[in-house]
């Protein structure tokens, strides 16, 4: 994979960046005055952050694997070491699929009534791949989410949750509490 540099990433215009950020060259950026990224995140190749009015936090430590994507006119925000596997999709905005209004982009906005709400993905949520993220969803700290699964609402702290809507499976072990000490975080930031 080939990543910008750091002189590049900062002519790419990001609101905020943190250090030893790794963006590939063959992501798409969109709205990077409203993107933040923390240090040591890394986003991959094929990867779409496209950033509307609320724009989107990326904390420290997130992995965002190859071919994911971000986007939508509400906030996005994910926190410190999470991540995000291969394909998975977060979406703060989507259109009304009830047939009550037109969709898409290319027709005048009063004509379509899309859903606008911010997104949150706490710390240590695992993500897995396949996965859809919807407007107005809450994964607490710790969540993981089983490939190929829709959350939507709030998906609650130290869970595993699959399926399509995704359901609550088990407890997950919460030791990467324990961990993250080991990278010694400064929980002020």
């Amino acid at each position: 994979m080939s990543y910008y540099d750091e002189d590049e990433l900062l002519q790419l215009g990001f609101a905020e960046l943190g250090r030893d950020v790794k963006l590939s060259r063959r992501t798409s950026v969109y709205g990077a005055s409203r993107i933040a990224v923390g240090d040591h995140s890394r986003i991959d190749d094929f990867c779409v952050l496209s950033a509307g009015e609320g724009g989107i936090h990326i904390g420290r430590y997130v992995h965002i694997a190859a071919m994911c994507t971000l986007i939508g006119k509400g906030r996005i925000s994910i926190s410190d070491l999470s991540t995000l596997s291969g394909r998975a999709s977060v979406y703060s905005s989507s259109d009304d699929y009830s047939g009550a209004a037109m969709t898409n982009p290319t027709v005048s906005a009063e004509l379509t009534n899309v859903d606008h709400r911010p997104v949150w993905i706490g710390r240590h949520v695992i993500v897995g791949c396949g996965s859809v993220i919807l407007p107005g969803a809450v994964l607490e700290d710790g969540v993981a989410l089983g490939a190929l699964s829709l959350a939507k609402g709030t998906l609650q702290a130290c869970k595993i949750y699959a399926g399509c809507p995704a359901k609550e499976i088990s407890d997950r072990h919460r030791r990467f509490f324990e961990l993250e000490r080991r990278i010694g975080l400064d929980e002020s930031k």
